[in-house]
């Protein structure tokens, strides 16, 4: 599967960005999905999981309760809803797809990776 991620940018504190992470060469359905980020400097992180499914669905802690990783299969698309940004959410964020297994919040867990995208947050 090819993933191609998309939708960052630049805003406000306080503001939206919705990411999407468009799949191709196979069904995005047959696969579980992680959002990882990756700040100047900084190890990369999870943000978000969801089940191929869409019965399980984590968060990191950070991220709780102002992001959702709602997951359209008929586009064949995993989206990254991002609310309430903060500064601290800037990093270039990346989607990435996993076969087997369920969830993990370990990057190298993950067989498919997007390109990642930009999202800068100012304050």
């Amino acid at each position: 599967v090819q993933l191609q991620a998309s939708g960052g940018g630049l805003v406000q504190a306080g503001g939206s960005l919705r990411l999407s992470c468009a799949a191709s060469g196979r069904t995005v359905s047959n696969y579980n999905m992680g959002w990882f980020r990756q700040a100047p400097g900084k190890e990369r992180e999870f943000v978000a999981f969801i089940s191929r499914s869409g019965s399980d669905i984590y968060y990191a802690d950070s991220v709780k309760g102002r992001f959702t990783i709602p997951r359209d299969n008929a586009k064949n698309t995993v989206y990254l809803q991002m609310n309430s940004l903060k500064p601290e959410d800037t990093a270039v964020y990346s989607c990435a797809a996993r076969l087997y297994y369920g969830f993990s919040q370990s990057a190298s867990q993950y067989e498919y990776w997007g390109q990642g995208t930009l999202v800068t947050v100012s304050s």
